[in-house]
Formats: C-alpha cells, sequence, structure tokens
C-alpha cells in the first residue's frame, strides 16, 4: 500500500470536514487494490441528517487512489420526492467541506478561496444554481467574485450589531457567515436588545434576517431608528410629481 498516497487522502477528509472515522475503512479497501470505492457517513446539522457518499478511484497503475467528488443527500422526512441531493468536486484535496456542502444545499451562500486555470488563487461567495442543472441533475454554482462588489462588513456596519464591537466577536461572526452558516446576532435598540440569525446573500448584496426560529423578517428591521425615521421622512417628502408617470395605454392614445 502507497502509505504517503493514503495519508494525503486520510488529510484531505480531515480538512473537508469528515473526520478521521472513515480511516480504516479507507485502509482496507486501498489494501484490497480495489480499482474503485465509495465509503459512505453521515453528519447532523441543526437537527438535520446530511448523508455523503465518497468516491475513490485507483490510478492507471492502481498505485495511488484519488478522491474525485461525493454526493450529499439532506432527506425529507415525509416526502422523498423532496429530498436535496447534490454533488461536489474535489481538486487535488480541496474542496468544499462537509458543513459547507450543508448551507449549499440549504440555501445559503458560501466565501471560499478557489483557483482558476493557471493556479492564481481568487476569493468568491458561491451559491446553487436551482434554474441551472448540468446534464445528470446537479445544480451548476454561481459565482460571485470579488469585483461583483459584495462587501459584508460594509453590509453590516452602522446597524447596532454588538458582536461588531468586540474584536474577537467579530472576527467569529465574520469565519461563520463566511462559512454559510447562519449566525445570530444581538442587536441594541431603545427597548432593550433584540436576537436575530443572519446569512451573507450576495447575489442582492445584503444579509437575510431571521427572527429565532429561522423565519424570514423585513431585512429593514436591522435599521437604527433614525435610520428607519430617515427612510419614513424621505418617503413622505416625495412629491406626486416624483413619481414616474404611468404610461398611457394604447387605447387612450387612440382617443387624442
Amino acid at each position: 500500500m502507497n502509505t504517503q498516497n493514503s495519508e494525503f487522502l486520510k488529510k484531505s477528509l480531515l480538512n473537508l470536514g469528515f473526520g478521521d472515522k472513515l480511516n480504516a475503512d479507507l485502509d482496507k479497501q486501498i489494501a484490497a487494490k480495489s480499482p474503485e470505492f465509495n465509503l459512505v457517513t453521515q453528519h447532523e446539522f441543526n437537527q438535520k441528517t446530511i448523508d455523503y457518499t465518497l468516491h475513490f478511484k485507483a490510478g492507471d497503475n492502481q498505485d495511488m487512489y484519488f478522491f474525485n467528488k461525493y454526493d450529499a443527500s439532506i432527506p425529507h422526512k415525509d416526502d422523498p420526492a423532496k429530498d436535496v441531493n447534490q454533488s461536489f468536486y474535489i481538486n487535488k484535496g480541496n474542496g468544499i467541506t462537509a458543513k459547507e456542502a450543508f448551507n449549499l444545499m440549504e440555501g445559503r451562500a458560501v466565501h471560499k478561496q478557489l483557483y482558476n486555470l493557471e493556479g492564481q488563487k481568487y476569493q468568491s461567495w458561491l451559491t446553487l444554481d436551482n434554474k441551472n442543472l448540468t446534464d445528470n441533475g446537479n445544480r451548476k454554482i454561481k459565482h460571485y467574485h470579488e469585483n461583483y462588489g459584495y462587501d459584508i462588513d460594509k453590509v453590516l456596519a452602522g446597524k447596532g450589531i454588538k458582536e461588531l464591537e468586540d474584536p474577537k466577536a467579530r472576527e467569529e461572526l465574520m469565519y461563520s457567515l463566511r462559512k454559510g452558516n447562519a449566525q445570530q446576532i444581538t442587536v441594541g435598540g431603545d427597548d432593550g436588545d433584540k436576537k436575530y440569525f443572519i446569512a451573507a446573500n450576495p447575489q442582492f448584496k445584503t444579509v437575510d434576517l431571521y427572527d429565532h426560529q429561522m423565519k424570514k423578517i423585513n431585512r429593514e428591521e436591522l435599521l437604527q431608528p433614525e435610520q428607519k425615521n430617515t427612510k419614513s421622512q424621505k418617503q413622505s417628502e416625495q412629491k406626486p410629481e416624483d413619481a414616474p408617470a404611468k404610461k398611457q395605454s394604447r387605447k387612450s392614445k387612440m382617443h387624442l
């Protein structure tokens, strides 16, 4: 058995969030010189189960094995037709982690360091595109690169989020949001502190806001009282002539 190859695969599994529970089965399959094999495991996040099937394949001389991809599935308790399935591809031990896969499949965005074809690093937010599928039914991944202009630090600035006031809490909050988690925040106000959950939304350059039961609520809840008052004042001061004129119907034009 190629010990160096085995250790590289084990390190990849660890870095990708699969731990070391698969190591014994991995060594067993490699020692058996199977042309290709699968390993299965299961995690639980946010009281939801997600199943993984990891695919390994031997090289031409069967001296080295490659971890090429894994399939992830979030089963629906009552209706198997509503199961969420997605395949994630691994490149030289790098890729979407087990937890990031769960967050993407739950509809949230993940921030990753990626490599282009020339091997150069770049940063991008990723989401799964439910409207565009590959030939095998896998959802394509949408990229929001740095030049797209989404800056989550600026989005959250000035919203009275207490976690941003402490350097360590701020770092933990930003790290969690970039991993694709829905993270709890505390917002101070005249009527006391309020708890919310937020998740990054690069497409609309904002954050999604949830209550304690993870139900979406209006993002304006994050505005400071003075910001809300200013916004309401601007709306009330808008003159009728400021509103866009309605297009005349073709019928009314014909009678002019």
